[in-house]
C-alpha cells in the first residue's frame, strides 16, 4: 500500500486536464452555437414569412353548406379581404355535424395564416353547451382574429294569432284560455331557435310548446300553414315582406338594419332579452401574433368598405370588427349565459 502525506499528494496531469477541459468547453460552445444558429434561422424564417404574408392564396373553411347565411356572409367578407391583402381567399365548404366537422379540420391545420375558419357562434358557444363530447376547445384550440358582425333571429307569428306587437302577443299568451295553444317551431333540440324560444318562455312568463323540426325551413312552412304559431328565424324576411307573418321583434340587442322601425324584443316588452348570432374568423392555434394582427386589420378594412356594409346590412347583420381579446371574452360570456338557459329548459337540450 502506498500512503501519501498531504505534502505528497499526486499532482494532476495539468496539461492533459486543461486540454480535456478545453475540448469539453469547445464542444459545449459548438453545440450551443449550432443551437443558437438554428434558433436564429428558425426565428428569421418566421419573421420573413410574417413580413411577406400573404404571398399565396388563403383557404377559408366554412363549416356549413354553400348558399346558407354564414356561407354568404363569409364570401362577402372574404372577397373584400382578398382585395386589401392582395391574395385570394378561397372558400371551402366542409359541412356536417352542425359545423363540427369543418371546425375540427381547422384544428389539425398548420398555423401559418393560410388556413382560416369562418364560422358562427353555433360551432363555438352553442356547441360547447349542447355537445357532450366536443373534440375541440372553442377557445384554446384556435387563434381568434375578429368578429365580423352580429344578427338576431326574427320572431314572427302566424296572422291567425291576434297580435301585431309584442305586448299584444304577451297578453294573448298569458291568458289562461290560451294555455297549450301556442306552439313554436325550431330547427331541432339545442338549436339557436330552441334557446330563443325557451328564453322567451322564461322571461315572458309564458308557456309556448316546443315543436322541433329537421331544419328551420320545414318549421317555417308549418308556421305559414298555421300548424305552429311562432318561429324565431333568421330567414323570415320574404314572408314578412309578403305579409304572410307578423314580425314582433328581433332577438338581438340592436334592431335589424332592414327594419329600423321595428323594436327589439328587449325594447318592446322583455327588458334584457338578448340572443344574438355572430359570424367570426379564426385560425389554428399557434398563429404568429403579427399575422394575427395583419388579418385583424384586414377584417376592419373590409368592414369599412361601403359596399360590404350595404351587402351585410342587407342580410340583417350589424357590423362589429373586434379585437381578438374582445372575441374571446364574447365567447366566454355567451357560453356562460347559454349554460344558464340550457339548465332551465325542461328535459334539457340534448
Amino acid at each position: 500500500m502506498v500512503v501519501f502525506s498531504c505534502a505528497e499528494k499526486p499532482q494532476a496531469n495539468t496539461t492533459r486536464d486543461k486540454e480535456g477541459a478545453g475540448q469539453m468547453m469547445t464542444f459545449g460552445h459548438q453545440r450551443w452555437a449550432v443551437w443558437g444558429v438554428g434558433l436564429l434561422l428558425g426565428t428569421s424564417a418566421l419573421l420573413a414569412q410574417a413580413q411577406n404574408y400573404p404571398h399565396r392564396p388563403i383557404k377559408a373553411i366554412v363549416p356549413y353548406a354553400a348558399g346558407g347565411f354564414s356561407d354568404q356572409a363569409s364570401r362577402i367578407i372574404a372577397e373584400a379581404m382578398s382585395r386589401n391583402l392582395g391574395q385570394n381567399i378561397v372558400i371551402e365548404n366542409r359541412a356536417g355535424g352542425g359545423g363540427r366537422i369543418g371546425s375540427e379540420a381547422v384544428t389539425k391545420m398548420a398555423p401559418d395564416g393560410y388556413q382560416l375558419l369562418m364560422t358562427t357562434n353555433g360551432t363555438k358557444t352553442y356547441m360547447a353547451v349542447v355537445e357532450k363530447s366536443l373534440s375541440y376547445d372553442p377557445v384554446s384550440d384556435f387563434t381568434p382574429i375578429s368578429l365580423v358582425g352580429k344578427y338576431g333571429l326574427l320572431m314572427v307569428v302566424n296572422p291567425t294569432v291576434p297580435a301585431k306587437t309584442l305586448p299584444e302577443f304577451l297578453a294573448y299568451a298569458r291568458d289562461p284560455k290560451n294555455k297549450g295553444k301556442i306552439n313554436y317551431a325550431t330547427s331541432g333540440m339545442g338549436s339557436g331557435l330552441h334557446f330563443a324560444g325557451e328564453l322567451f318562455n322564461a322571461m315572458g312568463k309564458v308557456d309556448m310548446v316546443h315543436v322541433p323540426y329537421k331544419g328551420s325551413g320545414p318549421g317555417m312552412q308549418d308556421v305559414l300553414a298555421g300548424v305552429c304559431q311562432v318561429i324565431f328565424d333568421g330567414a323570415a324576411k320574404p314572408h314578412i315582406d309578403a305579409g304572410k307573418v307578423n314580425f314582433l321583434g328581433t332577438t338581438s340587442s340592436v334592431r335589424d338594419p332592414r327594419y329600423p322601425d321595428v323594436p327589439t324584443l328587449s325594447e318592446a316588452g322583455l327588458p334584457g332579452y338578448d340572443l344574438t348570432y355572430w359570424v367570426g374568423i379564426f385560425a389554428p392555434k399557434g398563429l404568429p401574433a403579427d399575422i394575427q394582427a395583419r388579418l385583424n386589420a384586414s377584417v376592419k378594412t373590409a368592414l369599412a368598405d361601403p359596399d360590404v356594409q350595404r351587402r351585410l346590412n342587407g342580410m340583417g347583420m350589424s357590423l362589429v370588427g373586434s379585437t381578438p381579446d374582445q372575441m374571446v371574452q364574447e365567447i366566454r360570456t355567451e357560453t356562460a349565459k347559454l349554460r344558464q338557459i340550457a339548465a332551465s329548459i325542461p328535459g334539457g337540450v340534448n
